[in-house]
């Protein structure tokens, strides 16, 4: 009798433990839904149910992190403060790193739309601070009690436009941390929940310069993950960064079962970028994936 009580209690007690979480992940907020990068298509992102928020940075001229994945203003979708649509031809030519916040807020990157994303609504709005998206977003989760939710903070870096549309590792590294110190203490301490932040980067020396940082005790110690669109070896790409990532993020079509499974066995997370198609995410998720990043939240409903 005590050893079927003992059985029956082991397994309610085995039912009752939470399952892992699976990390959705909005792509630049919702970008299918909303403008990319934009408050409210973290906003909306929130209202979808996504566990974290997916967002690019960058610098301006006077060292501001702004919240963008180009280093420009792409003409796909931005009208400049005359109220005329940016060309093509000189897209390039408008780089945040050589503009002043105060003039790049001018500009607006919403009401265009983006032809490639049809069901993105239209709405003026403008590319924010890292610092006004962490604290509009803190305060709708607290405006609507919604569940607490992560920040996945792409730097967006190429060894070939340092100093040119962008700062070198180190500065860029310092202008992001700080922000993050400022703006997501935990505790009375300011130390930073190391669950709620990642830094992402498909530049590895970024990722090394804030791994270095983590080590000196400069840097918030948050999860690291390593962007991948390459065919190396997962293996391979983890001998080129010089130490195991805590998440890695390949281009979805580039994970197998087996490649899932071998980076869990070194104790590292995966996370694919950017699954659309709910057949994909169904897959994704039944090979083992510990979350995926979408420019649909409204399509992972339930998987």
């Amino acid at each position: 009798m005590r050893v079927l009580l003992f059985f029956f209690c082991m397994t309610g007690l085995a039912f009752v433990q939470p399952s892992p979480t699976f990390d959705l992940q909005g792509h630049r907020g919702c970008r299918g839904l909303m403008p990319e990068n934009t408050v409210p298509a973290f906003l909306k992102a929130l209202d979808l149910g996504v566990t974290t928020l997916e967002m690019d940075v960058v610098i301006s001229k006077d060292n501001q992190v702004v919240v963008s994945h180009d280093p420009y203003f792409n003409a796909a979708f931005s009208i400049d403060p005359d109220g005329k649509p940016v060309e093509k031809k000189e897209q390039k030519n408008l780089i945040l790193y050589q503009i002043n916040y105060a003039d790049i807020k001018r500009y607006d990157v919403g009401s265009l739309g983006n032809s490639a994303y049809p069901e993105q609504q239209k709405l003026k709005t403008y590319k924010p601070l890292l610092s006004e998206v962490i604290e509009q977003a803190e305060a709708y989760r607290k405006a609507r009690n919604l569940p607490s939710f992560s920040y996945n903070i792409e730097i967006k870096s190429e060894p070939s436009e340092y100093s040119k549309s962008q700062p070198e590792p180190a500065a860029f590294c310092d202008l992001v941390q700080a922000i993050i110190k400022k703006h997501l203490p935990n505790d009375q301490l300011n130390r930073v929940n190391p669950d709620r932040v990642t830094i992402q980067s498909f530049d590895f020396t970024i990722l090394k310069q804030w791994k270095q940082g983590i080590n000196e005790g400069k840097y918030p110690n948050i999860r690291l993950s390593a962007l991948v669109e390459n065919l190396r070896s997962p293996e391979k790409n983890i001998e080129e960064l010089g130490f195991k990532p805590d998440i890695y993020s390949p281009y979805f079509r580039l994970l197998s079962r087996d490649k899932i499974n071998r980076l869990h066995q070194q104790g590292i997370k995966v996370i694919p970028w950017t699954v659309n198609q709910r057949d994909d995410m169904t897959r994704l998720k039944e090979w083992g994936v510990d979350g995926l990043i979408t420019d649909y939240p409204d399509r992972a409903s339930g998987i």
